[in-house]
């Protein structure tokens, strides 16, 4: 850290109303990707900007005031994130807001928190530990996307996400978003949350088995489909003879024989299999069962159709 460009911050005099507030927090708001917790740490100050709350300035705002400070002017230890290595998600969630740490090989990439809104106060606490996940593979979407990823949390029953029985309104629409993406789920045991702690803790691994994970009747199904598709087995010959013409050129061969277009399976084109998809992902829990149109949106974002 430069003493000159950083004299400012720590020369800042403490807010003595809401507008000098705003003025505080807008600049440290810029950093809050480099500060862990920076929601709940800002959470004293940030709750008098809310409307019809009266202007007080407490020792708890004094002491985050301070602390954020102090965080601005701190060299952070954050790598710069590599596309080709594995990253790993760690999520969390309290009464003052949500957050998570995404980080490769042990090293921080970046840092994310929020505030609650004010619906999600009344949250169950399954619904909030999943209101965390959902935010950060929302802020995170360009560095996750299309790669398996680790996914780390304390809540225990995030380990039966995709085994539950029925699924409420806002948990439909979380499914939908969560299936575009592949990952596992490690359920850290204990309470502490602090992120050297969590990454030395001894996990217990489940492999989420999601239509997105490719892993169920559906590989057989397209394994059988392949031979009434010319086009799908044209390209799986260049692919295997690494002879791939550019038209060909964002298509990949994954194990089994699978052929991936960008992030998404590739059907083969016959009817049945097609229907299959439809009806399956109608019937399985986490469709829940949300009519027609949204079935078929949720089977496009996960699976590239192929028409002549």
């Amino acid at each position: 850290m430069d003493p000159d460009k950083i004299r400012a911050i720590m020369e800042w005099q403490s807010p003595r109303n809401v507008t000098e507030v705003r003025s505080f927090m807008g600049l440290a708001g810029y950093y809050r990707r480099f500060i862990e917790g920076f929601s709940r740490i800002a959470h004293p100050i940030t709750s008098l900007q809310k409307k019809g709350v009266k202007f007080e300035w407490t020792p708890r705002c004094e002491e985050s005031f301070q602390r954020i400070k102090e965080l601005l002017t701190s060299a952070p230890v954050i790598k710069i994130a590599d596309p080709s290595e594995y990253f790993v998600v760690c999520t969390d969630a309290c009464k003052q807001g949500i957050g998570g740490v995404l980080t490769q090989n042990g090293h921080v990439v970046c840092y994310e928190s929020r505030k609650l809104k004010e619906h999600e106060q009344n949250y169950a606490t399954h619904d909030l530990e999943l209101a965390a996940v959902v935010h950060a593979l929302k802020m995170w979407r360009h560095y996750l996307m299309g790669n398996k990823f680790e996914l780390r949390t304390d809540h225990d029953g995030l380990k039966h996400l995709f085994e539950q029985p029925t699924l409420n309104a806002i948990q439909k629409i979380w499914m939908e978003l969560l299936c575009e993406y592949y990952f596992y789920i490690k359920h850290i045991q204990g309470k502490d949350k602090k992120v050297a702690d969590a990454l030395s803790r001894k996990m217990h691994v489940m492999h989420v088995a999601a239509i997105s994970t490719g892993k169920s009747d559906l590989i057989d199904k397209i394994l059988e489909a392949v031979t009434t598709d010319e086009h799908y087995q044209q390209v799986k010959d260049g692919l295997q003879q690494q002879k791939v013409p550019q038209k060909f050129d964002k298509y990949r061969l994954v194990e089994d024989g699978i052929i991936m277009h960008r992030d998404r399976v590739y059907v083969p084109n016959s009817e049945s299999l097609k229907k299959f998809i439809l009806k399956e992902m109608h019937n399985v829990p986490y469709a829940g069962h949300s009519g027609y149109q949204k079935t078929v949106a949720a089977v496009r974002k996960l699976l590239a159709w192929h028409e002549e």
